[in-house]
Parts: structure tokens; C-alpha cells; sequence
């Protein structure tokens, strides 16, 4: 029985022992390590201040610019509509056919409209004749004054009826009001129209209204007269200039209506798509860095590490002006600074370092930096 259990916890006792023999191994190891690198830091800190990469970085001239979302639109659209009830005699242009101010769009019938203006020219005459008779007879007493007003009342009438009957007339041959392009027809040769109905769509594009919202937080720097770039889908590009800022922000949105004239003097058939307004803003000092070089400071706001002409580490809050996958431009910091670019986790703002360039600080700084 004491052979066995001595059989037994042999094995056994060894195994605890060679267990704990191997923790403590790791435990001083762990402990060694420690030291060491306490060791290491007290040597890089008790040597002197701080070494610290730097590098030289200097503003220059930035125009940020404020992106949003827009439409293309004509400069002008107008649906030309027939004024009087006639039927369609002849179709002068064509879909997709160039214009003038003044050229006849559509010719429809005069029916008995020619009639209607000699008639009330003819009343007209009349009324106009007898009118300067009565005057004549009145300086006489020939005439009372009520049958003076009285002819003087209906030569009006004759005359507003006359005008009406000119511009009816006129109306059977609808004109372009401005250049441009025959967008659309809608009315057919022989078709009888009704007074209101649609005949065609008339378009300038020679100039284009592109339109979109800025947000609220933009709306402070834009202004009539701004240079834009309209950037289409693509890949071509137009400029044009801001030519409205809405004064009141949409009240679901939130938003600024914003419109920019931009000309087309090629006519790209590009009105009524999509594209992406760029608009300029004045031109200030930034300085362009690589967003890993930002950090937040101890309230929270973003900011750079450099050092000052007295190797004294500084913090300095910046504002950001805008970020891509290449870097990010900043405004905020003095016109030549020189910026941490390594190092900055062994530092703190008001901390003397030294300050080097290039490659020379060690590759452990550089590493925890």
C-alpha cells in the first residue's frame, strides 16, 4: 500500500515542482523585461530633453471650395400655346431646329379674323370722323357735351376693339420670343387647336441655370459672382458664376436654393441631368499635412504638435478645412512651422526637446511616436 502511493505521488510531485519552476522562469523574464525597458527610457529621458523628428512645413495658397449637389436646367423654357381657336396650316420648323427672336414657330389659320379687324377699323374711322366734327360744332354751341362724351366713350370702345382684333390676327402666327432650340412639337399639320393648347417647347441653351442646395454651415462664404466649376457626369466640366444666393433656407431642408450661369457656347445636350457644383471660395493661407500628424488636444478639438524657435513643444488648435485620402489642408497655424513628425508620444506641450531632421531620431522613438 505505501509502495503504491509512493509509486503514485512520484510522478505527480515532480510534474508540481517542474510547473512551477517554468512560471517562476517566465515570471522573472516578464519582470527582466520590464526592467529593461524602464531601464531604457529612464536612459533616453536622463540623457537630455527629448529627441523629436521634425519638419519644416510652410502655408500657401489654398481656395477651398464648397461641393454640392446640383441640376442642369435651360437658361430660359418657354411652352409656346396657341391664343386663338384655328386649325394647323403649316409647321415652319422642325424638332431640334435652331431659331430666331421673331421667326413664326407655327402658321394657323386666319378663319375670319382679317374680316373682324376691317370691321372694327372701319368703326373705328367713323367714330374718330365724327368725334372732331362735334368738337368743331361745339366751340358753336352746335353740340351738347353730353353727345361730345358720348362719341368720345364709343371711339374708345372702337379702338380697344380694334386691338383686339389686330392681335388675334397676330396670334395665328406665333413667334420665337428668344433664340434658342425647338425642344419639343406637339402639334400636327391639318390638327385643330383650342385656345391654350400646347404647339412646342422652345429652349436656350446657350446658357445653362444649374441649381442645388447648399448647406447651412456653407452658406456664409458664398456670394453673387463666385466662380463655379460644374463638373458632369462625364467627366467634362463647365464654368460659370454664382448668379443667385436664396436669402431664407428651406424650412424642411435646411438648405440655401443656390443658381449658377454657366455658358455652353458648344450646346452640350447636357440640360436637364445631373451634376456637381464647385463654388469657390476667397483664397486664404493653409498648409496641406497628412491627417496622421492630427490630434486632439486635452478639450477635445483638433490640433498639431510643432516646436518654437525656443524648442519649446507647442499644440495649437487648427481648423479643418478639407480631407481627402491624400491629406488634409488646415488653417490656423503660423505661416512656417515645424511640425512633429516623430516622437510626439514621448512629449508634452510646454516640454524643451531637441529637435532633428530626417532619419536621426532612434527607431524605438520613432516606433512609440
Amino acid at each position: 500500500m505505501t509502495d503504491a502511493k509512493n509509486k503514485f505521488w512520484g510522478p505527480v510531485a515532480l510534474a508540481v515542482l517542474l510547473t512551477f519552476g517554468l512560471i517562476l522562469w517566465m515570471i522573472s523574464g516578464d519582470v527582466k523585461t520590464a526592467r529593461e525597458d524602464v531601464d531604457e527610457r529612464q536612459k533616453i529621458t536622463s540623457d537630455g530633453p527629448v529627441r523629436v523628428e521634425v519638419e519644416r512645413y510652410n502655408a500657401t495658397t489654398y481656395q477651398p471650395k464648397v461641393m454640392i449637389q446640383g441640376q442642369i436646367e435651360p437658361w430660359r423654357r418657354v411652352s409656346i400655346s396657341a391664343q386663338v381657336e384655328a386649325t394647323v396650316e403649316a409647321l415652319p420648323v422642325q424638332q431640334g431646329q435652331e431659331v430666331r427672336a421673331g421667326d413664326v414657330l407655327v402658321k394657323l389659320s386666319e378663319e375670319d379674323r382679317p374680316a373682324a379687324v376691317a370691321q372694327a377699323r372701319a368703326r373705328f374711322r367713323q367714330l374718330d370722323a365724327e368725334l372732331k366734327a362735334a368738337e368743331r360744332l361745339r366751340s358753336g354751341n352746335l353740340v351738347s357735351e353730353s353727345e361730345k362724351l358720348r362719341l368720345e366713350s364709343e371711339l374708345s370702345a372702337a379702338k380697344a376693339a380694334l386691338e383686339q382684333a389686330q392681335l388675334a390676327l397676330r396670334h395665328v402666327e406665333p413667334t420665337a420670343p428668344f433664340d434658342g432650340v425647338v425642344n419639343q412639337r406637339n402639334a400636327e399639320l391639318g390638327e385643330y387647336v383650342a385656345k391654350g393648347q400646347a404647339l412646342l417647347e422652345l429652349v436656350q441653351v446657350d446658357r445653362l441655370k444649374v441649381a442645388g442646395n447648399a448647406p447651412q454651415q456653407s452658406v456664409a462664404g458664398l456670394k453673387e459672382g463666385q466662380l463655379v466649376s460644374v463638373e458632369l457626369l462625364d467627366g467634362r466640366s463647365l464654368e460659370g458664376r454664382l448668379s443667385f444666393v436664396s436669402s431664407a433656407a428651406n424650412s424642411e431642408t435646411r438648405s440655401f436654393y443656390v443658381e449658377a450661369e454657366v455658358p455652353n457656347p458648344d450646346g452640350l445636350r447636357v440640360a436637364g441631368g445631373s451634376a456637381t457644383l464647385g463654388i469657390s471660395l476667397s483664397e486664404q493661407q493653409a498648409m496641406f499635412l497628412s491627417p496622421a500628424y492630427l490630434s486632439l488636444g486635452d478639450d477635445g478639438k483638433l490640433g498639431v504638435l510643432h516646436v518654437d524657435d525656443a524648442d519649446t513643444v507647442r499644440f495649437t488648435t487648427v481648423r479643418l478645412l478639407s480631407a481627402t485620402t491624400d491629406g488634409a489642408w488646415i488653417t490656423g497655424l503660423p505661416v512656417s512651422v515645424r511640425l512633429i513628425t516623430q516622437g510626439g508620444g514621448f512629449v508634452a506641450p510646454g516640454q524643451t526637446v531637441t529637435p532633428v531632421t530626417g532619419s536621426s531620431i532612434s527607431p524605438r522613438s520613432r516606433a512609440e511616436g
